[in-house]
């Protein structure tokens, strides 16, 4: 997986409560890897935060 930190912290942090959407984060192409980061780097919430991860599990 990509350095812990390329990763914005309350993503890493919400990622770190949902092993499985780690898992799938994980496994993402590349650019999709980055489209979530993006995403999150954006989120101006914790609820928006969460819905990043949220949305890996969909």
């Amino acid at each position: 997986m990509m350095d812990q930190q390329q990763l914005p912290q309350g993503f890493s942090m919400a990622l770190s409560q949902r092993p499985e959407a780690m898992e799938r984060f994980a496994a993402l192409p590349e650019t999709e890897r980055q489209a979530v980061i993006d995403a999150a780097r954006a989120a101006t919430s914790k609820a928006e935060m969460r819905s990043c991860v949220d949305r890996l599990m969909q």
